[in-house]
């Protein structure tokens, strides 16, 4: 059912100031959008698929906030489509990003195209990475930023967007919904987890639940070949041994189709193609696979494990694309500045990480786990209370996602 108001006015002056327990708005900004146009791909609509947007009129509302006591100034983006279906859609982020960043326009898009008012935040981090805001000083962690990032402006973020509804339309959402990915999708499980009253329902696909365990197991198998004494490998190396062990497992699952339907009986080995001879991509010229290629490809694909052989966490599945664990021809891995394990975990803003040795990476893999799990991580699998609200949950993993 399409609703639209009688006489809607987009102003400030026609719309209510949010009430958030805890928080202290700024500003309210309220402006008429009209005959948005944007074809938004489905790669970019999560948990929705491609949709033409065409000609839609809608009320895009700004609130800034401020916690009192906490140095945040925190942005929620509302847009409120004249023709309204009646619902609430909002939109996560992804990456370091908490939403309101270069996708949330499709993310948006999407939504408003079919008729849902929609939302979005940016925990008070803007589009910036964390080397502006991961620090206070040298050793101390802009804890209110990470903790706003990592649950606080999420039912924030709920509770200004539902009143904008109410005060917009004359009437509250009939369901309200959350939509996202990787971080999107984190931030559903933890609305679930934490906020069970948020949302009616919530699309958290691929999400990264596990956040210190995952983020942390990235670089080990950047590490693995500098740690046994070999160069990083060049991208077209790891394209290569992709390639070769979908030659090899591809079949298993009775279905030749270019996919590893059964990554758990893939039991290509890279160090047999060591020495083999390919064509590199990116030189068009012929090469044998090295060493350190197949040491990063059986690291990526076994995921992080202790000097002694012990599991820390999930590696990626073979057929995955590992390329970006590759540099180009002529370059090797740089120190630059580090987003987790320098940043928040040993909250030094010089730290080189390629310097770690792989004891102390398993020491800072701990660490991380036992210092962020409760910021970051939603892989609670309690979700009692979110089923006793009513509360429909849909989460999946792709074959290559985390």
């Amino acid at each position: 059912m399409s609703y639209i108001g009688p006489a809607i006015e987009c102003s400030p002056s026609a719309i209510a100031t949010p009430a958030v327990f805890g928080a202290e708005i700024l500003s309210l900004s309220a402006s008429w959008v009209n005959n948005f146009t944007l074809d938004v791909p489905g790669d970019f609509n999560y948990n929705h698929g491609a949709i033409s947007v065409q000609n839609v009129d809608f009320c895009n509302v700004t609130v800034t906030y401020t916690h009192p006591g906490y140095d945040d100034r925190i942005t929620v983006e509302t847009w409120l489509p004249r023709n309204w279906n009646q619902r609430l859609q909002a939109t996560g982020g992804g990456g370091w990003s908490a939403g309101r960043f270069v996708l949330s326009q499709f993310f948006m898009g999407g939504a408003i195209g079919e008729g849902y008012a929609t939302t979005t935040t940016d925990a008070g981090l803007g589009e910036t990475m964390p080397d502006a805001w991961a620090l206070k000083s040298p050793g101390n962690v802009n804890l209110e930023a990470l903790h706003n990032l990592g649950y606080r402006s999420l039912n924030d973020q709920a509770i200004i967007a539902k009143d904008l509804v109410r005060s917009f339309y004359g009437i509250p959402p009939v369901y309200s919904y959350w939509s996202g990915c990787s971080q999107g999708g984190r931030q559903g499980l933890m609305l679930a987890q934490r906020y069970p009253h948020a949302y009616d329902g919530i699309a958290a696909s691929a999400p990264a639940q596990s956040w210190p365990q995952l983020t942390t197991s990235v670089y080990y198998p950047l590490l693995a070949p500098l740690w046994a004494g070999e160069p990083s490998p060049l991208a077209c190396e790891l394209e290569f041994l992709t390639e070769e062990a979908v030659k090899h497992c591809d079949p298993l699952d009775g279905i030749v189709d270019g996919i590893i339907s059964d990554p758990d009986s893939c039991d290509f080995d890279p160090f047999s193609a060591v020495n083999k001879t390919f064509s590199c991509s990116a030189t068009g010229k012929p090469m044998r696979l090295s060493r350190a290629a197949a040491i990063t490809a059986t690291a990526a694909w076994s995921g992080p494990r202790t000097v002694a052989g012990d599991f820390l966490w999930y590696g990626v599945n073979p057929g995955s694309d590992i390329t970006g664990l590759g540099v180009a021809p002529g370059q090797n891995i740089t120190a630059s500045t580090d987003e987790w394990l320098g940043l928040f975990v040993l909250k030094d803003q010089s730290f080189n990480v390629t310097s770690l040795s792989h004891e102390e990476y398993d020491r800072l893999f701990h660490l991380a786990v036992q210092e962020y799990t409760d910021v970051m991580a939603a892989n609670d699998p309690d979700l009692t209370e979110f089923k006793k609200a009513g509360g429909k949950l849909l989460t999946y993993h792709g074959m290559v996602s985390h």
